[in-house]
């Protein structure tokens, strides 16, 4: 009798049989809390400039425009380092591409402790945001290597609640620093921090089994992850062209146009046009943010909850971070014209605070219809392009400012310019996500374990 097909000998392929790869929960779990801990770390060194705005622009005599394109030079470099690196990440480690940023933001806050003036400012900013720029993709990247995919939920909201977080600890403390010691104590305060951070990172964070490698394959210790055999790549043409991706992008480019909006131009607002204190302006903030963390910390993980009843993607995670930054964008056009201090408050809250529901989600519908090989790429993108109001937002801002009759209606054009733009962008997100049906017509849906 004839013997039936068998796959080849592991020993002739060098590689176990295939099985799934294992699941270290306690490992999982120390690197979710590294990553949490790099993305505090990156959202303080994002907001500091924006906390000691008033400061800054008194002593060195700037107006609203020059300190707007001085804010907005931190994404000159941005979106393309966060494209750049994406494609890198194929090749070499998260291990090494996350210690080399952190290294590079300590080193991105000393130039303006040598010169204070606009030039060293925007050197500053540039190369900070062009070591920033793939944090979030790459970090998510890295985290997706330590959990199986219906594992991810959680994780993912943690990751993005690094950065709520972030702005909530670092608001007060640096807020603290400026006021106590001058502004420049906060710049010397995070680049100790940052390369500390990365000095851990190396002793401690190495790649998870869940990787471009064949699945069941054991890698010996040190090998580096080669792309799997047989592992179908696609033209990315075709993968970012996917309803899905567009639709993740363009949540992304809504959430981002509040976020860059915030860390630029949130606190002195608060304090020129509030009155508020540089305290109180600091607890506002820092009251946003963690409205923020809190809604991180539900909504994504009742999308896992979702999901394992049967509710499509579509619905669960495209559908809400759609109408996440459709509120945020309505909250946006309302809380300008809306008096009393409670009920703008609480609007201020949603217009800053809600946007933020997107991001990991934005993440989690891009990688479902991605192949695994490609997926650091495609984050790398879709990070690139969805964070691209960075480069316009603070600037336009600041020339609004300085353009209008006071600068109250300055502010006001400037937020009803947002809200329109991120309405729209979560209409299209809406409109555009649909997981199941483009990874169906991408055939990849078997490389996510459906």
């Amino acid at each position: 009798m004839a013997s039936q097909p068998s796959a080849p000998p592991s020993d002739l392929l060098g590689e176990e049989a295939a099985a799934p790869p294992p699941y270290n929960r306690a490992r999982a779990w120390l690197i979710t809390a590294m990553i949490v801990t790099f993305m505090v770390v990156n959202f303080a060194d994002k907001a500091v400039l924006g906390l000691a705005a008033v400061p800054i622009m008194d002593e060195l005599e700037i107006s609203h425009g020059t300190y707007g394109l001085i804010s907005s030079s931190f994404f000159l470099l941005f979106s393309l380092a966060g494209l750049v690196v994406g494609f890198v990440s194929s090749r070499v480690t998260s291990r090494t591409l996350l210690f080399v940023m952190t290294l590079t933001w300590a080193v991105a806050q000393l130039p303006v402790l040598v010169v204070a003036a606009v030039p060293t400012l925007i050197a500053g900013r540039v190369l900070l945001g062009a070591a920033e720029g793939p944090a979030a993709s790459m970090s998510m990247h890295a985290l997706y290597k330590w959990f199986p995919p219906h594992r991810r939920g959680l994780p993912s909201a943690l990751q993005i609640s690094g950065a709520a977080l972030g702005t909530l600890v670092s608001a007060p403390v640096l807020t603290w620093l400026i006021t106590e010691h001058g502004w420049r104590s906060a710049y010397v305060a995070l680049a100790a921090v940052s390369a500390t951070w990365a000095l851990v990172w190396w002793y401690v964070g190495h790649d998870g089994p869940f990787d471009d490698a064949p699945a069941g394959r054991t890698r010996k210790r040190g090998e580096h992850n080669p792309p799997a055999a047989g592992t179908p790549r696609l033209p990315y043409r075709k993968l970012l062209l996917t309803g899905t991706v567009l639709g993740s992008i363009s949540s992304a480019f809504g959430a981002s146009w509040a976020l860059s909006l915030s860390h630029a131009w949130l606190p002195s607002y608060l304090r020129t046009e509030l009155g508020m204190a540089p305290g109180a302006a600091a607890s506002t903030i820092s009251a946003i943010a963690g409205f923020s963390l809190v809604l991180l910390l539900t909504v994504s993980p009742f999308m896992d909850v979702l999901k394992s009843r049967g509710v499509s993607s579509r619905w669960s995670s495209g559908a809400t971070q759609g109408i996440a930054v459709c509120v945020a964008g309505s909250a946006m056009a309302v809380f300008p014209f809306t008096d009393g201090t409670v009920p703008q408050l609480l609007l201020l809250g949603l217009a800053f605070g809600t946007g933020a529901v997107a991001v990991p989600l934005h993440y989690m519908t891009a990688a479902e219809v991605v192949p695994t090989v490609q997926r650091g790429a495609v984050f790398g993108i879709v990070a690139a392009t969805g964070t691209l109001p960075g480069l316009v937002t603070p600037a336009l801002t600041g020339y609004l400012i300085d353009a209008a009759d006071t600068t109250a209606s300055g502010y006001t054009a400037a937020f009803l310019i947002s809200a329109l733009v991120m309405i729209l962008t979560g209409l299209l997100a809406v409109a555009l996500i649909r997981p199941e049906r483009d990874a169906e017509r991408l055939e990849v849906s078997v490389l996510h374990g459906s």
